[in-house]
């Protein structure tokens, strides 16, 4: 008997877990029933490892783990445990030890950087009425818009924080680049990509929403990833 790893979700900053809507209905679909979409509180890279590894703690077998974005920084962090069979990386930050996703930005800036806002409680907003163009431009102006207005700010100091023990360096890795991506430099996920050496690094012709306007492509590798992981 062969047993599908769980797959956890892990999402971004500007997002919570219903980013992932169309991946989840997607994976049912292929006959993933277990599935777990993390909501994180984005208040620092510590406190949302912690709450992504009492997630996989709570799973009886091993995981996916797949992280959209800062959610990549989160998977790194997080994914040391045993449980932990591999993870999946959607145009996602993938630092190093001592490396933090505001370190990765600076070194090559992405080309909606300027349209970010901090507000005077600390938080940090994509600016509304940039949110379409920047986040998900290939998404319709309707979803765009749903996601500006629902958008979750992380508090800013949160970009600043290092990875440790980054878990892709013991761990089997996929890797989704999205080639339009504006919040993250495509190079820079290219470079990141690159590094961990993985089993499978796919280009899509995406902003940095993939997982909305390319669930499909997004699915497939999160799927191959677990086929290749099924004990």
């Amino acid at each position: 008997m062969t047993i599908k790893p769980t797959i956890v979700l892990v999402h971004g900053f500007w997002g919570g877990a219903a980013h992932w809507a169309k991946v989840i209905v997607e994976l049912d679909k292929r006959g993933y029933q277990s599935l777990f979409a993390v909501e994180n509180p984005l208040t620092s890279l510590a406190d949302d490892a912690e709450r992504t590894q009492k997630m996989i703690k709570q799973v009886d077998g091993p995981v996916v783990l797949v992280g959209h974005s800062y959610g990549g920084a989160v998977i790194t962090e997080a994914g040391d445990l045993p449980n932990v069979a591999g993870l999946v990386y959607i145009a996602a930050f993938a630092p190093d030890a001592g490396e933090s996703p505001g370190q990765i930005t600076e070194e090559l800036a992405p080309a909606a950087a300027a349209n970010l806002a901090p507000d005077s409680d600390g938080y940090l907003w994509v600016k509304q009425d940039k949110f379409h163009e920047s986040f998900c431009q290939d998404l319709s102006a309707e979803e765009a818009l749903v996601m500006a207005v629902t958008q979750k700010a992380p508090l800013a100091t949160t970009f600043g924080d290092n990875v440790t023990a980054p878990a892709w360096k013991a761990k089997p890795t996929w890797y989704q680049v999205s080639t339009a991506d504006r919040m993250i430099n495509p190079d820079n996920e290219r470079r990141m990509a690159e590094r961990m050496n993985p089993r499978k690094i796919i280009e899509l012709d995406a902003g940095h929403a993939s997982l909305a306007s390319q669930p499909g492509p997004v699915t497939d590798l999160i799927d191959e990833a677990a086929r290749a992981l099924t004990v």
